[in-house]
């Protein structure tokens, strides 16, 4: 008798209720397997190690050849895990497809590929009863969101863990200040601001011997259907502190601007190096982001929240976590912490205790109010949560040229790519 797709979550649902147990307060070892071997990547996998003794790195897999033997070779020399590095040459895997035999070797997944590739490869270890950690962006257009808002509820269904890359929750100082506002310290927040200046961005020129796909692949940053644009790609820091601060509720509209002023060259693809949106909740307050990538300028990343009896700076430099109010004045002094190392201490803490953590809420959600904010930027229209969230937009569909409601097609390194353009407000349609 066949089986249908209810009956088969349901049955895979409580197999799952007790294999995660299985390394609960043991000494068992934990195969973990890295996709996406990027620097990120490596650090993901030299934090992975470190937060569990008894880890082992058994499986790798990325496009590119070279940089996972690169990664390897980075992660062999790493004293403090060096011990904990088995991948056999036959668990190498290059290739759009490797993910997949990585997924089938090991009982905890780091999902550290562009963003592009992270609802699929959720996707695929969650289904496949994995433990993840998922770097952050999750998604890069609205269809990816809503993939990952399901994948991270059946996670929650089969008692798997799932931890963001949105290190800043992990970091103490943060989570101080946060919580010293949550308690009231500043008041009612009416305005808060995001600020993510740069002194520019990397991008690699074109090779004679690249396939387009090759190039985009290997120029990532710099297109939007594999890095959502910088708005989501690094801004999504400092949008989630904001989340954060208002309690996990999201703005109902966004409206803003954005272009191309000074990386305008080929190599820079087709995103922006600027964009100044301005967000709007439920009950009047407002959410102002400014974000750009100019060389030789000053640098500042940081969130400002304005309340009715005071003001708090939340920013990862020297001193950059204060809270005024009146004449009293707090600087967050300690303890300090290695949030990269935090956040993978907590996923191998929640395997062994089997209490798992899942963080797909505000990963999926943080990362659709950073594509609402390019949304409106690119097409210069009023964008509401309900338009982001229900777009149809799909960037990868887009580069292979076809429709949002058409199947994915298959693609290859000699795929033909659709140009992706440049956005240009007041032309560009939303879909």
């Amino acid at each position: 008798m066949a089986t249908t797709r209810r009956q088969f979550l349901a049955a895979s649902t409580v197999a799952a209720m007790t294999a995660p147990a299985l390394y609960a307060g043991e000494t068992n070892v934990l195969k973990v397997g890295l996709i996406g071997c990027g620097s990120r990547g490596t650090g993901a996998a030299i934090n992975a190690l470190q937060a569990d003794k008894n880890a082992k790195l058994v499986a790798m897999a990325d496009a590119f050849e070279d940089r996972l033997t690169e990664s390897l070779a980075t992660l062999q020399k790493k004293e403090s895990i060096a011990g904990q590095v088995d991948v056999k040459p036959d668990a190498r895997f290059v290739g759009f497809d490797a993910y997949r035999e990585v997924i089938d070797r090991c009982d905890v997944v780091l999902l550290t590929t562009p963003p592009q590739f992270r609802p699929l490869h959720l996707k695929a270890a969650v289904e496949a009863c994995k433990h993840v950690f998922a770097e952050k962006p999750v998604a890069v257009d609205a269809p990816g969101v809503r993939s990952v808002l399901e994948s991270c509820e059946l996670a929650r269904k089969k008692r798997l863990s799932v931890v963001s890359g949105l290190c800043l929750r992990y970091d103490n100082g943060f989570q101080e200040t946060v919580k010293r506002i949550h308690g009231g310290a500043i008041g009612e927040i009416v305005t808060l601001f995001a600020n993510d200046y740069r002194g520019g961005r990397w991008a690699k020129p074109r090779q004679p011997d690249w396939s387009t796909m090759t190039y985009h692949m290997r120029n990532w940053y710099n297109f939007s259907w594999l890095s959502g644009d910088f708005n989501v790609e690094q801004h999504i820091h400092f949008l989630d502190v904001c989340a954060w601060l208002m309690n996990g509720e999201y703005p109902r509209k966004a409206i803003g601007m954005g272009g191309r002023s000074v990386l305008t060259g080929p190599e820079y693809g087709n995103i922006y190096d600027h964009f100044s949106v301005v967000y709007e909740y439920a009950n009047g307050t407002r959410l102002v982001s400014n974000t750009r990538q100019h060389p030789k300028t000053k640098g500042d990343l940081s969130a400002v929240a304005l309340g009715t009896r005071g003001k708090a700076l939340l920013s990862e430099r020297t001193n950059g976590l204060t809270i005024q109010s009146g004449q009293d004045h707090w600087v967050f002094e300690g303890p300090f912490n290695q949030m990269f190392q935090a956040e993978h201490d907590a996923l191998f803490a929640a395997i062994r205790a089997d209490k798992p953590i899942n963080n797909g809420d505000y990963m999926a959600l943080s990362t659709l109010l950073a594509i609402m904010g390019r949304m409106a930027a690119y097409t210069g229209q009023e964008i509401t949560w309900k338009m982001a969230m229900e777009s149809k937009e799909d960037l990868l569909k887009g580069v292979l040229g076809v429709s949002p409601d058409a199947a994915l097609p298959p693609y290859d390194w000699n795929t033909k790519l659709v140009s992706p353009p440049i956005a240009v407000a007041g032309q560009t349609k939303f879909i």
